[in-house]
């Protein structure tokens, strides 16, 4: 542990290279890098957004992937609707699906009429009058009472509240008949009546039931329909919104640019015994912060390979800026370093420990090799 602490003072506190004369422009700089941070944030929270975005729909594309060949060339020929369009769209179709709704409804009452005509459906046309007749148990037995004239009634409805679809009116009229049969004795003449006319609405039931199949099926595919267009506008929303992202990322690095340069412009150069310290204070980083140490050299040196075989690295060759980059990094780096050695009672990790000593040999040839050329 003491070993560890007693590092750090060798390599001093790194100053910011700003006279104390220009406290002032530092707190400007400071306000300046904390606005850049406080936009960092918010377009983090918009990447967030477009990667879940993207991840909900690589998931919805995996599990409609058994779709038709045929249907996928569709959907890549399909052009990307506006929100407006789709909006007229979607009204459009759910107003003609109403009126095809409709038109099987009025097939459908053609077909109630037809029964309620018959001979044997007038136990079955008004509410059971359960009080005038003495039936305590009935709602004991018969949990939704139904007759034709509610039937009637929700079918002409004005308000709203009627039935909404083909296959509801059907329930109900089934409803009729099966509440009858159950309540009333299998030889009681209301049992008989009730499962003939059961009989007689199932056999023109199933003359209509193709026409409400097919209609569900067009209702299905019209909303698959609007899904997809749904999705497109999402996806071209969010494709916006990457394209803004990249726009305001470069706002923010020309903006990051423009105050290293500004910085840099401001710090005095480094002494030779500060850049003899920092070279000895690379020496001690964690291999993953000597390789981004590596990395803040390569950004300034296109030329500099940091990932090669063999990296030499010259500290006098290095421009001010990358100095004073790595100068701040090598710093927060070596108090991160003591802070986790003393929450982890100093064990080290000691993997890549060969690539490690490599460059810290680079380094330390070349100032052997420099300090050799100084003494000549």
């Amino acid at each position: 542990m003491e070993q560890v602490m007693a590092s750090i003072p060798d390599f001093e506190i790194a100053e910011t290279g700003i006279s104390k004369d220009n406290s002032a422009e530092a707190e400007q700089f400071k306000f300046r890098v904390d606005e850049i941070f406080q936009k960092v944030d918010e377009l983090e929270q918009k990447v967030n957004e477009v990667e879940q975005f993207y991840l909900s729909s690589s998931k919805k594309h995996q599990s409609s992937s058994k779709g038709s060949s045929m249907g996928k060339e569709r959907d890549k020929e399909r052009q990307v609707p506006s929100i407006k369009k789709q909006q007229q769209d979607v009204s459009r179709r759910e107003a003609a699906a109403a009126k095809r709704m409709q038109e099987l409804m009025r097939q459908f009452g053609t077909i109630v009429r037809q029964i309620t005509q018959h001979k044997w459906a007038w136990p079955f046309m008004q509410p059971v009058d359960v009080k005038g007749l003495g039936l305590h148990d009935y709602y004991e037995i018969i949990e939704k009472p139904m007759d034709f004239s509610t039937i009637k009634n929700q079918m002409e409805a004005k308000d709203g509240t009627g039935y909404k679809n083909v296959r509801d009116i059907c329930a109900d009229v089934r409803l009729v008949f099966n509440n009858a049969m159950k309540y009333n004795d299998e030889g009681s003449d209301v049992h008989l009546m009730a499962k003939t006319l059961l009989e007689k609405f199932e056999e023109k039931w199933q003359l209509l039931l193709p026409k409400v199949t097919e209609e569900e099926k067009r209702r299905d595919e019209e909303e698959a329909e609007a899904q997809l267009d749904m999705q497109l506008v999402r996806e071209a929303a969010h494709a916006k919104m990457v394209r803004d992202l990249c726009n305001e990322l470069y706002e923010v690095d020309t903006h990051l640019e423009h105050l290293r340069e500004t910085v840099v412009q401001k710090c005095r150069k480094m002494s030779t015994e500060e850049k003899r310290n920092l070279g000895t204070a690379i020496a001690r980083l964690s291999m993953e912060d000597l390789n981004k140490a590596l990395e803040i050299i390569a950004q300034s040196n296109p030329a500099f390979q940091a990932m090669a075989e063999e990296v030499e690295i010259d500290i006098d060759a290095q421009s001010e800026s990358t100095l004073w980059r790595l100068k701040f990094f090598v710093k927060d780096a070596l108090e991160l370093q003591s802070k986790s050695a003393m929450s982890t009672g100093g064990n080290n990790n000691n993997y890549n420990n060969k690539r490690k000593k490599e460059i810290c040999d680079a380094i330390a040839k070349t100032a052997k090799k420099k300090s050799k050329k100084t003494s000549c």
